[in-house]
């Protein structure tokens, strides 16, 4: 015999009912938790009454007056030393003071001879390039004017190290085959003659041999700035072929 259930007596009808009912008691719980508050205990009223007001009472010292006695009129008063008159009879010079200063209408007349003319010299400390000297170093045998002397001295500088120079010292030394170039950088000084040389090459050889040629360039007429003799830089690039 099979047991028939009543269909409005099956749970399962009203879950939808219970799991409402479920979710609004989470939301009332969880509103009563966050409105929830809590109090500290006034204990203000157990406290006792401090009186600040303390008794300020000042000791007042006693000062006794002593009474100023006068000073004794025993010692006699100072005498007073008695004023001579004496008669002036001396006869005072008062000095004349002239004045130093001059009419404009007067005419001053200084004489020449007691002006001495000093004439300032300027000295230069540092050398000055070739191409911004006033008056060029003048090689021996070198004529004209300021730029036919340039030309000139770059001329026989060149020539001058083409006659001294071995080109075949650097095929020795193991240099590749190619064009090689050198710099050269000396001083013509004040009294004309070649200091401070320096040189850049491909080969440590190479540079002390230019320095050694450059070093025995001809003593020459020094260079001069504004009249006065200086010291002129001058650089040249030296190029030659390695076969």
């Amino acid at each position: 015999m099979e047991i028939k259930k009543n269909p409005k007596q099956q749970l399962e009808n009203y879950s939808k009912i219970f799991m409402q009912i479920g979710l609004v008691l989470t939301l009332f719980i969880t509103y009563i938790c966050m409105e929830y508050k809590t109090y500290e205990i006034d204990n203000t009223s157990n406290l006792g009454v401090v009186s600040m007001v303390a008794d300020m009472k000042e000791d007042i010292p006693i000062v006794e007056i002593q009474k100023v006695e006068p000073p004794k009129q025993n010692d006699p008063p100072p005498t007073i030393e008695k004023i001579k008159v004496v008669e002036d009879d001396l006869k005072i010079e008062e000095a004349v003071i002239k004045s130093t200063e001059t009419d404009e209408g007067q005419a001053v007349i200084v004489k020449t001879r007691d002006i001495v003319e000093v004439r300032e010299v300027e000295e230069f400390v540092e050398d000055i390039p070739f191409v911004l000297i006033e008056d060029v170093p003048v090689y021996p045998g070198c004529k004209g004017n300021n730029k036919e002397l340039k030309d000139c001295f770059t001329q026989k500088v060149t020539e001058f190290f083409g006659r001294k120079f071995d080109v075949n010292l650097a095929t020795e030394l193991g240099l590749a085959p190619g064009k090689k170039k050198l710099f050269v950088v000396f001083t013509i000084n004040k009294s004309g003659k070649i200091v401070n040389v320096k040189s850049r090459g491909p080969h440590p050889v190479l540079e002390r041999e230019v320095g050694e040629i450059i070093g025995s360039l001809p003593d020459m007429k020094p260079g001069k700035q504004r009249g006065m003799p200086v010291g002129v830089s001058y650089s040249i690039p030296i190029t030659f072929e390695v076969r």
